[in-house]
């Protein structure tokens, strides 16, 4: 044991004389005057460069001597850099592109004074190789102080291979390095890089935006000094669901030693603070990390002015028009640059039609002075402000990246007076949706979260009133919290219907992973009716659910055998959803067919059944970028009456999976309107019919058609066949913006965002004189996709554009013929022919106005469809339309 004690002292005594005399990092010798050559570009583009890149590079001249080194220590230095002879230039990668600056020198681009604080000496202190203390002056310019820090990283290399970590302009970086020879290539590992900038992106994969990022940086080393140091950093960024929608910026920077001469002698003095102190009392240490960069718009329009341009293309007529969706987008970029009174005059300056719009943008900001204006201008104690607060709170809850104060708003709100029941249900049921987003990002602890949690998770027990109970059932539909999952296992066995289906549509949602054996004997016991009989509509979701969740062998079995013993609509309807999963080849068809294996499962008798329930999934698109799924299912009452049709919409893409639409109607209780005999269970059911609605992972407030016989009736001779609204307004769906720090210290801003104008609206006719019912379900909307990267020297800016939009309607429409028996059914999902534009442009730009831009565009047109169903669906079409003649 002592030998090895005395191997490994020897061994550190050996390591740090070789550290101290053979170096760390690269030397300079007192006494000389190192001259070198500097680049640094900057290029912006598209992410597959087929555009040609375009951009600036700043060339110089740095003159680098050593000021100071600690006597005991060769390693510790303190350097003194001073640049000259700057010049501007475009570079493009088109020869034909003219350039803003052709003719300009240095100076009249950034100016006498921002040139000569350029040309100003600064000095850095490095240990080791390693950048501890970067000197320069608190009165320069931010950009000035960045681009020199740039410079000053360059210096920074260690001789040996490792992984640490350090401080450049970057940021505080995980570093790679890797000597060979006389080479040492730097990898910086961007992601890890903590900046003093912050910002922020969309919770959905589906909707968000990918970046790749690369830094690389070779140092070439002769007689443990630097010859020349070539450094290369890319940054792309796409759109998940569409990626030619995107940008990228390069930046590289090019240290080049062109000669040695003499120089100044070593400064004497103690420590570094005491040379630096010395030699100008002015110079501070700023630190070496690069400083955020206030911008100024210089003759820039105000809210108000931005608004006064924007509000006709808010108007309602205009929602499904892309005008729309851009004018939201570019009016939530002004609101966010602005002010609270700046933003309440705008809110009591717009006209009621379009006042709606500028609360969806003004709620979808998402900062302070927005949600502080929002707070001051609506009045929840006013029930005829409805529609405003509805459209804020719908706002909340399709929020890109809430944060705690606005859940805290709504939890004030809801222990407020509401005048309005409905408003009171949406402020819960939003909350559960801020809750599930804040714990996506991490937030499941804030003091705020906890407190809303705990109000939900008791919530159901806490009051004996039907609508309220739905409410918090609802509420916790929203949080995807694993806690509530015995709360949906209680209320699936519940004796309500409505909390029966709620409860479990709950638990579809959960990954198949937190359906315990305890979740699986609950629905299989609802399915199978063991405690008592169920609701048709209600056994549907608990099958649903089993399907869904990974089912063993013995469900699966089960379930099949009791396809011939249910419900004669019941019956086709299992056995269509069978056949759906088998075609569309979900998760749970393997399990299927080895159950079917068994003749006693898989025999004529139990797959001949007939009926008018249905069960399809189709693609509605499918590309590199998104795959885009759909499902209708229908369940008809022995009577052949619509109990349940359930349209959803799913979007996948970088392995994540967004529910985009489901719209659910529900009717019972009808079954008096034409004489006939309602199915087991569903005797005594008050007639009612209403729809549900769930966008983009938000479960929205259900909005009821009728609710008993008297309201049914007068509803039925009033009935205009006008369609009930569900959901209209604007969504901010993709949502991201950052500050990208380049090693050159020059920054990018990029912004990308998209906006969704949209118009959901469901109705149902019902016309006794002909037999025939017709429920449809209408949606409407425009989407608006862009994305901004800038990189702004102050004294020039250059960036790229990039953006598709489109415009595009899907109707879904059910007709049933009652004449006769059995019933005709007809099911119809048409998607209108629509037209997908895609803009790129490129610009530069001067702070005397002075620009230059240039475009692309192309537009293509989709053709419109009717969505294919199942072949049985097609055959009634025929015979419905042909009897309507």
């Amino acid at each position: 044991m002592l030998a090895r004690f005395v191997v490994l002292l020897c061994a550190a005594s050996f390591l740090s004389a070789a550290a101290k005399g053979a170096g760390v990092g690269p030397q300079l010798n007192n006494n000389q005057l190192y001259k070198f050559s500097y680049t640094t570009e900057v290029l912006v583009d598209r992410p597959r460069g087929s555009w040609g890149s375009g951009g600036y590079r700043l060339s110089s001249d740095v003159d680098i001597h050593l000021v100071w080194r600690d006597p005991s220590s060769k390693d510790d230095q303190l350097i003194q850099l001073a640049i000259s002879n700057v010049r501007v230039e475009h570079v493009s990668q088109n020869s034909k592109e003219k350039s803003i600056i052709e003719g300009s020198t240095a100076e009249s681009l950034l100016g006498k004074s921002k040139l000569a604080a350029l040309t100003k000496p600064f000095m850095v202190h490095l240990k080791n190789g390693k950048a501890k203390a970067f000197y320069s002056y608190w009165a320069e310019h931010d950009i000035i102080k960045n681009i020199k820090r740039g410079v000053a990283s360059l210096l920074q290399v260690q001789l040996h291979s490792g992984k640490v970590i350090e401080n450049d302009v970057s940021g505080r970086c995980t570093v790679q390095y890797k000597a060979e020879k006389s080479q040492v290539t730097r990898t910086k590992i961007l992601d890890t890089c903590k900046t003093q900038e912050t910002g922020f992106s969309t919770h959905s994969k589906v909707l968000g935006v990918s970046k790749k990022a690369s830094s690389v940086t070779v140092f070439t080393i002769e007689d443990g000094f630097l010859r020349s140091a070539v450094a290369e950093e890319s940054h792309s960024l796409t759109v998940n669901a569409h990626k030619s929608t995107g940008a990228k910026v390069v930046s590289r920077q090019t240290l080049t030693l062109v000669g040695t001469e003499a120089g100044p002698l070593e400064a004497a003095g103690k420590d570094v603070s005491s040379v630096v102190k010395n030699i100008d009392a002015k110079l501070a240490a700023v630190g070496i990390i690069a400083e955020k960069v206030k911008s100024q718009c210089k003759g820039c329009p105000t809210l108000f002015e931005h608004w006064q341009s924007l509000k006709k293309l808010l108007e309602p007529n205009s929602l499904s028009k892309v005008s729309a969706p851009r004018s939201f987008l570019a009016l939530i970029q002004s609101i966010r640059k602005a002010s609270k009174d700046e933003i309440l005059k705008v809110l009591k300056s717009a006209s009621k039609t379009s006042l709606p719009q500028v609360v969806d943008a003004v709620t979808s900001s998402q900062t302070h002075a927005s949600l502080d204006a929002m707070l001051e201008f609506l009045n929840f104690t006013d029930a005829k402000a409805f529609v405003l607060q509805e459209r804020f709170l719908y706002a909340c809850g399709f929020a890109s990246h809430p944060n705690e104060r606005m859940l805290k708003a709504l939890l004030d709100i809801s222990k407020g007076k509401i005048a309005n029941n409905d408003i009171k249900e949406s402020v819960i049921i939003i909350m559960g949706a801020l809750v599930h987003k804040l714990c996506l990002k991490g937030g499941c602890s804030l003091p705020t979260v906890v407190e809303v949690k705990n109000i939900l998770l008791k919530g159901p027990e806490s009051t004996q009133e039907e609508a309220q109970v739905q409410m918090y059932l609802l509420a916790l539909k929203n949080t995807m919290l694993p806690e509530a999952i015995p709360i949906f296992i209680k209320y699936a066995e519940a004796d309500l219907g409505a909390y029966n289906t709620i409860a479990l549509t709950a638990l579809q949602r959960y990954d198949s992973s937190l359906m315990t054996e305890e979740v699986k004997r609950t629905v299989n016991r609802v399915f199978h009716q063991n405690k008592r009989i169920y609701e048709k509509n209600v056994r549907a979701a608990a099958a649903d659910v089993i399907l869904s969740s990974n089912p063993s062998f013995m469900e699966v079995k089960n379930l099949l055998l009791s396809i011939g013993h249910l419900p004669h609509e019941m019956n086709k309807y299992m056995l269509s959803k069978i056949q759906d999963i088998l075609r569309f080849q979900m998760p749970a068809s393997k399990t299927i067919q080895q159950a079917m294996k068994d003749m006693i499962v898989n025999n004529y008798d139990r797959f001949s059944k007939v009926g008018s329930s249905s069960s399809f999934s189709g693609f509605m698109a499918r590309s590199a970028d998104v795959t885009s799924t759909y499902s209708l299912d229908i369940l008809y009452s022995g009577s052949g009456i619509l109990r349940r049709s359930n349209m959803n919409m799913f979007g996948a893409s970088e392995g994540s999976v967004l529910h985009g639409l489901q719209v659910a109607i529900e009717a019972q209780g009808l079954e008096s309107l034409i004489a006939a005999t309602p199915d087991e269970g569903e005797e005594n059911l008050e007639s009612f019919s209403g729809m549900s609605a769930l966008l983009f992972d938000v479960q929205l407030r259900p909005v009821n058609f009728f609710k008993g016989y008297s309201d049914l009736m007068s509803k039925m001779f009033s009935m205009s066949g006008d369609p009930l609204n569900v959901v209209k307004g604007l969504i901010l769906l993709t949502d991201h913006s950052e500050v990208i720090q380049l090693q050159s210290g020059l920054k990018a801003n990029a912004e990308f965002q998209g906006g969704l104008s949209i118009d959901i609206s469901g109705g149902m006719e019902v016309s006794l004189w002909y037999r025939e019912s017709k429920t449809s379900v209408n949606n409407r909307g425009a989407l608006v996709v862009s994305g901004n990267v800038t990189v702004d020297m102050d004294f020039l800016k250059t960036g790229v554009e990039v953006s598709f939009d489109t415009e595009a309607s899907l109707d879904f429409i059910t007709t049933v013929q009652f004449s006769e028996y059995p019933f005709l059914v007809c099911i119809q999902m048409d998607k209108a022919t629509f037209p997908i534009s895609e803009h790129q442009a490129k610009y530069d730009s001067l702070p005397s106005g002075r620009n230059a831009m240039s475009q692309k565009s192309k537009k293509y047109i989709v053709p419109g469809s009717e969505f294919p169903l199942h072949q049985e669906n097609s055959n009634m079409c025929k015979k419905v339309f042909d009897s309507s003649w």
